[in-house]
């Protein structure tokens, strides 16, 4: 299925490099620091493909170690790999991460799978010894408080340099590509804690009355994520409807129909009827008018929920899921209900390029060990098997409102759920699941559902489930992306579970 541009480009991370040496070997050593430095260049290449690089170089002494927490406060990096190019001491590194503090990432990358025993002096012997001086920085770093990770395993460089002695031609070597794998996903991360320091997140109406799971303190959200809350109002919508024109509808009408199938009555339920010309045509200027708030306001994601005693609001919001739906697909994460911790589940998933649809519990299908999630809406095209339905609907599954829903399975194939939750001491937490989607018979009552065999039996999931503290809603992804979201959730030290 062809994509929809998004609306706003995520952000990219500011990644700070440096290697790490010690300044005594170099005159000792001919061309032992060229050939680190090579690796240095190697490295600052391959994340330019992720983010912003900002490579200080060679740290080899105190000195230079405190010019390097300062270059790296001057570039507001958000996360700092740390090469251990060969043995330094701990003392040169120290002081970076005493004045920077972005969280930094240990690489522990040796050039090659074994030395050229037969024919290595110390010289070349120093350009392997990488994994020297992981113990010394990491008891520092644990007394000094400074938390850190470290990635372990080869180079990956795709040639040998005129210093070496044995093959370094390492980049398709599991240990590479595991490591590779690492460092991807740190800086993806990266990215979407700098995206959502810089995000605005509209909420429009209120919470869906009840609903206690879905009650957020918006502060607390900004607190915590670094994202910026809009309050708007149906009559802020409305006011961008009325400048709706008749050739902006036609537009969007074209639109819808080129992205979703009409659907015909449904089979099995009695209120999902093939949507009516002029249910599509009030969907489309309603489509227009929220496209036009979102441009306007400058949103990143949008959550809503509108409760009334069928006056006219109540009409525009029959026309909410359809450009709701497009909306995500550009990258606007739209959840309804007032869900605003789901929107961001949504959006986290989104600027990862994972999708993220918005869900709920269905149902278990106890015969073929799954559990079924879906929702009337809004859908994401990205975890889509094919075109999704439009189908009329005369009330949403017992709640006011009617107008035109998504009905889609999800394309079989790895998924992941992530949920964003609020426990009792006013923190998020996520709870993330891997599964696999399969294709198996859905409802066709308007709704989004697929069929997700997880780890678990449905039963013994459930138990896992329940006890985090979950909201009722999450956000679907493609992929298996648990290592990723985990990452996402220690960068913005919120914490997580994974079932």
């Amino acid at each position: 299925m062809e994509k929809l541009t998004k609306l706003k480009p995520s952000k990219k991370a500011r990644i700070g490099l440096y290697s790490a040496g010690l300044h005594t070997y170099w005159a000792q050593f001919e061309g032992l620091y060229d050939c680190l430095m090579e690796y240095n260049h190697f490295l600052e290449e391959k994340m330019s493909e992720y983010g912003e690089v900002y490579n200080f170089g060679m740290v080899d002494t105190e000195d230079k170690g405190r010019a390097a927490g300062e270059y790296f406060n001057k570039n507001n990096v958000d996360i700092v790999f740390s090469h251990a190019a060969t043995y330094y001491t701990s003392s040169c590194l120290l002081p970076i991460h005493q004045i920077n503090k972005a969280p930094v990432i240990i690489l522990n990358l040796q050039p090659t799978p074994e030395m050229a025993y037969d024919k290595t002096g110390t010289g070349n012997w120093l350009a392997q010894c990488v994994g020297c001086s992981i113990p010394e920085i990491s008891n520092a770093f644990n007394r000094s408080h400074i938390p850190f990770r470290a990635i372990n395993g080869l180079l990956g460089y795709d040639r040998t340099p005129a210093f070496a002695l044995a093959d370094e031609n390492t980049k398709d070597r599991p240990e590479s590509i595991r490591a590779w794998q690492e460092i991807k996903e740190w800086c993806l991360a990266a990215g979407v804690k700098r995206s959502l320091q810089f995000s605005r997140f509209g909420f429009l109406g209120g919470y869906y009355s009840g609903m206690l799971d879905m009650y957020s303190d918006l502060t607390m959200l900004s607190a915590q994520t670094g994202m910026q809350v809009e309050i708007l109002e149906m009559c802020d919508l409305d006011a961008y409807l009325k400048e709706v024109t008749e050739a902006e509808v036609s537009a969007k009408l074209a639109q819808i129909k080129e992205f979703f199938e009409i659907s015909g009555d449904s089979p099995s339920d009695p209120i999902a009827k093939k949507p009516t010309e002029e249910q599509l045509a009030w969907s489309a200027k309603v489509a227009v008018a929220q496209e036009k708030m979102v441009k306007d306001r400058n949103l990143d994601s949008l959550s809503y929920y509108y409760h009334g005693r069928d006056n006219y609001y109540e009409e525009v919001q029959s026309g909410f899921i359809v450009g709701h739906s497009l909306l995500t697909a550009q990258g606007i994460a739209c959840s309804g209900e007032g869900d605003i911790k789901t929107a961001l589940a949504m959006k986290i998933s989104d600027i990862l390029d994972k999708g993220g649809s918005f869900c709920e519990i269905v149902a278990a299908d106890f015969n073929r060990n799954t559990m079924i999630l879906g929702h009337d809406g809004p859908f994401h095209f990205a975890i889509s098997n094919q075109k999704p339905l439009l189908r009329g609907m005369g009330v949403y599954h017992g709640k006011r409102g009617s107008g035109v829903s998504v009905e889609a399975k999800v394309a079989p194939g790895p998924v992941t759920t992530l949920g964003v939750t609020q426990t009792g001491d006013g923190r998020l937490k996520f709870n993330i699941s891997e599964g696999t989607a399969i294709d198996a018979p859905i409802l066709l009552n308007g709704n989004t559902s697929t069929h997700i065999q997880f780890a678990l039996a449905p039963a013994e999931y459930m138990d896992k489930w329940f006890v985090e503290a979950p909201t009722h809603h999450l956000a679907l992804s493609v992929g298996h992306n648990a290592a990723l979201f985990i990452k996402v959730a220690e960068l913005l030290d919120i914490p997580y579970a994974v079932i």
